[in-house]
């Protein structure tokens, strides 16, 4: 095993072991700074496969800017953030039944597509080319997740907001 096997081994671990305690946190906040965790792995990840320009737009987009967003999201709401505020619906059995449903059916998903596929060298397709389809093909899914984005953003200030006027 090479060098960057090993550390490509040690961040897959470090991402896998984050995201669970970003799901199972009970604190908000710490899951949210989980979730930097796991997302820091997977660019480093990307780094280790040579898809450089991936590795930035996963800091720059996710890192940089939805952990930020739900960060905000979480200080101006005023949402229970205390221990007791992940059992309030207790519905952990069929979450934990439907999250291993999903996990086996990405993994199948993924086996079937990629079982004969081999990373060799440099991955295909160069920044140009990501950045032409960016901009060309899937402008306008990134606009409309940012319109939704920020809607949900207003949408918890005026919850958040509103219930504060009835106390």
């Amino acid at each position: 095993m090479s060098l960057p096997e090993a550390v490509f081994l040690i961040l897959s671990a470090v991402a896998v072991a984050s995201a669970v305690l970003a799901v199972g946190s009970h604190q908000l906040v710490h899951a949210a700074l989980w979730l930097v965790v796991t997302l820091g792995a997977v660019a480093g990840c990307f780094v280790l496969m040579t898809a450089e320009l991936l590795a930035w737009v996963q800091v720059l987009v996710y890192v940089g800017a939805v952990v930020v967003l739900v960060v905000f999201a979480l200080m101006l709401t005023r949402s229970p953030t205390g221990s007791q505020s992940a059992e309030v619906t207790r519905n952990r059995p069929l979450a934990a039944v439907l999250g291993l449903l999903a996990t086996v059916g990405l993994a199948a998903t993924v086996i079937a597509g990629f079982r004969h596929e081999r990373i060799t060298g440099r991955l295909p397709g160069t920044a140009a080319s990501i950045g032409d389809a960016l901009f060309r093909e899937w402008v306008l899914a990134f606009e409309v997740l940012s319109v939704v984005l920020l809607a949900a953003l207003v949408a918890a200030i005026v919850i958040s907001r509103s219930g504060s006027e009835n106390r």
